[in-house]
């Protein structure tokens, strides 16, 4: 099971959005939009990203890391570091 399995429904209607949003800023670019204009959905678009990504990240913080905190281990440790280097993916992006 995902660690974001109940809140499925959440993330795809998320990331549904987001293709949708993308979709527009070709529609965009293909008219000769204005472009702060396109960059400001651009910029709407990045921000959409990063909310979903940070959805993701804590339900994986709350559900697959914590189990395996709860189990201790090697498996704790090694779901502690993939986490923090995910968050520093996030940081870096």
């Amino acid at each position: 099971m995902t660690g974001y399995e109940k809140h499925k429904d959440d993330i795809l209607r998320r990331l549904r959005r987001i293709e949708g949003q993308v979709r527009g800023l070709q529609r965009m670019v293909e008219q000769d939009a204005y472009c702060i204009d396109v960059l400001t959905q651009v910029s709407a678009t990045n921000a959409a990203l990063q909310s979903c990504a940070l959805a993701l990240l804590d339900e994986h913080l709350s559900c697959c890391v914590s189990e395996a905190i709860g189990r201790g281990g090697d498996t704790a440790r090694e779901k502690v570091s993939e986490a923090s280097r995910a968050i520093a993916r996030l940081v870096r992006s």
